[in-house]
Formats: structure tokens, C-alpha cells, sequence
């Protein structure tokens, strides 16, 4: 069996543009091997891109009634995107613990927050992001993206997902390198100590492309020159393509892959039968 995975999907329970209908005929139409929904998990605050609480049951149903549907066709999984804010939401919380999810992804989108409350989301609209780098870390970009890093690892050791969510998603804001160097000793110290306790817990790491096909930034999250830390310390990975579109459910797979390849990275792990096993990645597919 050969064919592509993505674990890492949006629908319009979210921010995402399509049910779960489309995407999973969309990935038999494309001859995907497993498929997992993971649209953003509701928060206790309103924010314009989380699923609303009272949509879940709809939402679960929805990818039930898909897996039904797909029974001996495609492999279907229910899954949430998490964010991790230490005290307020994270894989632990009552509504996603009751979810009883296939998986989890657990990502940081929000880093500390404005003086009236506000969350401050870092992979938004850029002015906001500058507010936020402002106002709560007087323009130091560099204890900024320390902080998400330690707010990542955070979660690692407190509230460990399935599968670490687009590692250094921070740097779609540093456009021409503007805000720091990922060449610095300080930056690559983050990144290390951050993969050491991805390892640390057993987790998977994605290799999140939509950057690439949003033309957000020029490389996958995490970065291709962290690839060898991936491959010294054997970590789990997968790619995702963070869809929020049926277009984009393969979005920059291949040239991804080949990346991966050539880093000597030749396995990838597929959620198969209920269960994650090795498959083998190829330029132009996965093998089982």
C-alpha cells in the first residue's frame, strides 16, 4: 500500500473551509493511505478561530458518520488541535479528555498576554504580533521567542499531546530575518532542548508544510536544518500539511519529502488499524 497521510486537518467547525465529507472523499480521490480531522479545540475564551463548545457533538458525529461511510476504503480519525495555555486549556482539560480522541495535536498559539487579558496570539496578523512584542516584552523578539519555547516545553512535560504541533511556527513572523538569526547559538539552544524533551516523552513531531503553500515562510515547520537533530535522536515524525482547505491537504508533500529523504529521515509514522506503525516515505508517497 502506498499513498500519503495527513493528520492535520481544519473544517468549518473552525477556521477550516470544508466538512469532513469533503476532505476525507477529496483523500480517497487522492488515494491517501489514513486521514485524521483535528480542528481547533474550543477555549474557555471566544476567539474567532476555535470551535464553539456546543459544536462538538455535531463536529465528532460528523467524522463518526465518515468512518462508517469509509469502512474498508480509507482510514478516518478524529482528532483536535489543542492549544496549550498553563492554567486556562491544554490535552488535559476536562472537554478534551471526555473527546476520547484517536490522537491529539498540541500546539502553541498564545503567549502570555495584554494588560487587560488578552491572549496574545504569534501567528496572526502581523500588527498584532508587533503589539504584543511591544507591550508585554518591550520589542526584546529574543525573551519573546524564548518564551514560546519554554511555554512548548511546558506542555511536553505537563500536558503531552500525540503529536508536537508546527515546533517553531514563531518564525512566520521574522520575515528576512528580521527579528532574530536561527543561525544563533541562543536560538538553536531553544530548538535542541525543545526536541530533547519531545524525545524525552516519547512524542511524534510533525513536519508542518502549510507555511510553504501559504507562502508564510520558505521552509517547513520546524526548519530543514533541524532535520539532523531529528534523525540523531530518532524522533517520530509525520508530515501534515495543516489543511484548512480540500486544496491543501498534500500542499508541498512531495518536495517536503524529498527534503526529509535526503536528511537520511526515511520513516514516517501512519496511524493504521487503530494503531501508529512505520511506513516508509518515498518522494512520492508513503509505503505500509
Amino acid at each position: 500500500m502506498k499513498g500519503w497521510t495527513n493528520y492535520h486537518s481544519h473544517t468549518h467547525y473552525c477556521d477550516g473551509k470544508g466538512t469532513a465529507e469533503e476532505y476525507i472523499s477529496r483523500a480517497v480521490e487522492l488515494g491517501m493511505i489514513s486521514y485524521g480531522i483535528s480542528s481547533h479545540a474550543p477555549t474557555p475564551f471566544t476567539w474567532p478561530w476555535t470551535m464553539k463548545r456546543e459544536a462538538m457533538s455535531d463536529y465528532f458525529t460528523d467524522i463518526q458518520d465518515c468512518k462508517a461511510k469509509y469502512l474498508g476504503i480509507i482510514d478516518v480519525y478524529s482528532s483536535l488541535e489543542v492549544d496549550f495555555i498553563p492554567g486556562v486549556i491544554s490535552v488535559n482539560s476536562d472537554w478534551i479528555v471526555d473527546a476520547d480522541l484517536d490522537y491529539s495535536i498540541g500546539s502553541v498559539h498564545f503567549v502570555d498576554s495584554f494588560a487587560d487579558g488578552t491572549p496574545w496570539e504569534i501567528d496572526g496578523a502581523s500588527k498584532v504580533f508587533d503589539d504584543g512584542l511591544q507591550s508585554i516584552f518591550g520589542g526584546d523578539a529574543k525573551a519573546a521567542v524564548q518564551r514560546y519555547f519554554a511555554l512548548t516545553r511546558q506542555m511536553i512535560q505537563e500536558a503531552p499531546p500525540t503529536i508536537v504541533g508546527h515546533l517553531d511556527k514563531i518564525k512566520m513572523q521574522n520575515a528576512n530575518g528580521l527579528l532574530f538569526n536561527e543561525n544563533d547559538r541562543w536560538y538553536q539552544k531553544e530548538i535542541v532542548e525543545t526536541l530533547e524533551a519531545v524525545k524525552g516523552k516519547g512524542l511524534m513531531l510533525e513536519i508542518n508544510t502549510r507555511g510553504l503553500y501559504k507562502k508564510k515562510t520558505t521552509t517547513s515547520y520546524p526548519s530543514p536544518w533541524i532535520f539532523r537533530y531529528l534523525k540523531d535522536m530518532s524522533i517520530p515524525i509525520m508530515i501534515n500539511s495543516d489543511s484548512h482547505h480540500t486544496q491543501e491537504m498534500t500542499g508541498f508533500f512531495s518536495e517536503t519529502a524529498e527534503q526529509l529523504v535526503s536528511a537520511g529521515l526515511t520513516q514516517v509514522m501512519v496511524l493504521l488499524n487503530n494503531d501508529w506503525q512505520e511506513g516508509r516515505l518515498t518522494v512520492d508517497g508513503i509505503e505500509v
